[in-house]
């Protein structure tokens, strides 16, 4: 007997995707049970997080949820922390509240965190995980992707060939493109100033792209950082 349709399939692939106002647009969904309207609303409070839509005072209330022994062990509670502190770059927070798993989405965000943190290894052991999991899973396959990426080498045409995939099943999103190489997404250029550099290349035109249309970007600002530092450190001496 063919089990229940899942009504949430599209939203959630959504909100993988990197799709995250399509998420949302596309959140008005008739005859939910209780537990499918839940999950929907988290879906979609998670899409405003990944947008950026969020206060600091947002952090002082999660804090006091997650010391709360009643509700703090919650895996969408615990999900949600994850992401906040991983947006704020905290990862050694965020890390406390994701890495015992529990759920494919955390198992996910604990592979991404771990290649932020330039242990790839550690991140290999989690797409393990959620391959004995679900091997054809949609976060699987990104998971795979993203670690595919950080490793380089060989593995970038695997992880080509996994967006591509995606790219032909599902609308286009930012994420997919990144992984495909789109040219104007911030992290593609991001990549192309690091991969610049390692090679002994010129990284100016990349940076300077990045500077124009991405000027809050993290390499935007640390870039900006040593160029003040290095000024200060010239007329010290000058």
């Amino acid at each position: 007997m063919a089990g229940s349709p899942d009504h949430l399939f599209n939203l959630r692939n959504n909100f993988y995707l990197g799709s995250y106002q399509a998420a949302i647009n596309n959140s008005d969904l008739p005859n939910l049970s209780p537990d499918d309207a839940v999950e929907r609303d988290c879906l979609v409070y998670r899409s405003y997080i990944a947008l950026g839509s969020y206060q600091e005072s947002t952090i002082s209330s999660l804090k006091e949820w997650l010391a709360d022994p009643a509700i703090g062990n919650n895996p969408i509670l615990r999900l949600i922390a994850g992401i906040i502190f991983t947006h704020e770059e905290d990862y050694n927070e965020a890390l406390k509240h994701t890495n015992a798993g529990g759920t494919m989405e955390l198992h996910a965000l604990n592979v991404q965190i771990f290649i932020k943190m330039h242990r790839s290894d550690y991140a290999e052991r989690q797409l393990r995980v959620m391959q004995q999991i679900d091997e054809d899973h949609t976060l699987t396959q990104l998971a795979n992707a993203w670690l595919n990426l950080a490793v380089g080498g060989s593995k970038i045409q695997e992880a080509y060939l996994i967006f591509q995939d995606f790219s032909e099943k599902y609308p286009m999103t930012g994420l997919i493109l990144n992984g495909k190489a789109d040219a104007k997404d911030p992290e593609t250029l991001a990549n192309l100033v690091v991969c610049s550099l390692h090679l002994g290349k010129s990284s100016s035109r990349y940076l300077s792209q990045l500077k124009l249309t991405h000027p809050e970007h993290i390499l935007v600002k640390r870039a900006s950082s040593a160029e003040d530092s290095f000024e200060r450190a010239v007329q010290s001496v000058a």
